[in-house]
């Protein structure tokens, strides 16, 4: 058994050089404002629920 390789330096640089660090960027903000919106909501609901 021969253990697996990991992939050279280049070759994951190039994946993210390839125009898509723009569409990366806008689907963790698609995913993550409403997300962080949730959490915060959640939070204004915990301190009506624990302080009346």
């Amino acid at each position: 058994m021969t253990a697996s390789n990991p992939a050279p330096a280049e070759a994951t640089e190039s994946t993210a050089g390839n125009g898509r660090l723009p569409l990366m960027i806008v689907a963790w903000l698609w995913v993550g404002a409403p997300f962080a919106y949730g959490v915060y909501e959640l939070g204004l609901k915990l301190k009506q629920l624990f302080t009346g």
